[in-house]
């Protein structure tokens, strides 16, 4: 199936290439993905085919036909959930490490939100779609810790209202590649979609965001260091884009660190080593302030151990 849409270019918007109109005009679009469409005539100009760098003119006619994609039905999958608190408005979880959030392409089963559906067939659904259902703010698939659910829209609108204007409190652990000279430190970094790899967050972005991050070293090792880290704004991949700046990447991430500091990361940790520890906000009926903390995971622990005691036996000799 596709979907076609077609639309005149104003003297305002032109001239612009071709392919960084349709970008701006449709953002949740690649401009690799618009190049191929419009390679294979899927999007024409008066009727003709055009290259993507092709100038537009004033009253130039655009056409475009879009395949449309459905995505599966959700369904309700019984996946135990670790629940750290609930009441009639929030849940508040302790995710695993390796779960995937909501479903997205390659991820439509054995999400949080699969379990959510299980656990309470009737929880909150939002304008954003049937795929999630009760979410209010992600985690990495693999970073562990905390996350509170929305069950009702009073629920979910106060909540929103909270993580937009960062009144969130949360504190994270992370292990750091490298040793941190400094005992503590503010990384100011404005972030945003990678303009060539569009999977990755960096600063080579075209739509900068203001992103704030403070830290404190807990405990230094020989390869690496323990760090509380709170993220005074909520970006996207915040944590693990400032820690990669100051060239010490979350142990274990494959995605930000340097080739050198990944392999280094998937010998000594099996994942990234990042944990959602502590998790207040008002709650939303009530407006009591909560605040609620998750111990280490096993596998986070057990890297700990590993570090102290590697440190122990190089100060030893």
């Amino acid at each position: 199936m596709s979907a076609l849409t077609e639309f005149l270019i104003s003297p305002k918007e032109a001239p612009c290439r071709l392919d960084l109109y349709l970008k701006k005009r449709f953002p949740t679009l690649s401009r690799s993905r618009l190049q191929r469409l419009i390679k294979k005539a899927g999007i024409t100009v008066n009727d003709r085919p055009v290259k993507p760098g092709y100038r537009l003119r004033p009253e130039d006619r655009v056409r475009l036909d879009l395949p449309t994609y459905e995505s599966p039905k959700i369904q309700p999958q019984s996946i135990p959930l670790e629940v750290v608190y609930e009441d009639s408005s929030v849940l508040l979880i302790n995710k695993p490490a390796g779960m995937v959030v909501h479903p997205a392409p390659g991820h439509y089963e054995g999400t949080l939100v699969n379990a959510l559906l299980a656990r309470d067939p009737k929880i909150f659904r939002s304008s954003s779609g049937e795929e999630r259902p009760g979410i209010v703010h992600r985690l990495d698939k693999d970073t562990s810790g905390l996350l509170v659910v929305a069950k009702t829209e009073p629920a979910h609108q106060a909540l929103a209202r909270q993580f937009k204007a960062h009144t969130i409190h949360r504190v994270y652990l992370a292990l750091a590649l490298g040793v941190l000279k400094l005992g503590k430190g503010r990384i100011e970094l404005a972030i945003g979609r990678d303009r060539w790899e569009r999977k990755k967050i960096s600063i080579r972005t075209t739509r900068p965001k203001e992103a704030v991050t403070e830290y404190r070293v807990i405990e230094r090792f020989k390869s690496a260091s323990l760090l509380e880290i709170k993220p005074l704004t909520g970006r996207t991949h915040q944590i693990r884009v400032h820690l990669a700046y100051i060239k010490h990447p979350v142990l274990g991430d494959a995605v930000y660190g340097s080739r050198k500091t990944a392999r280094l990361g998937e010998i000594l940790a099996p994942r990234q080593m990042l944990h959602a520890r502590i998790l207040g906000f008002i709650h939303p009926v009530t407006g009591q302030p909560m605040e609620f903390s998750a111990p280490l995971p096993p596998d986070m622990e057990a890297v700990l151990a590993g570090l102290r005691k590697t440190s122990e036996m190089a100060a030893s000799k």
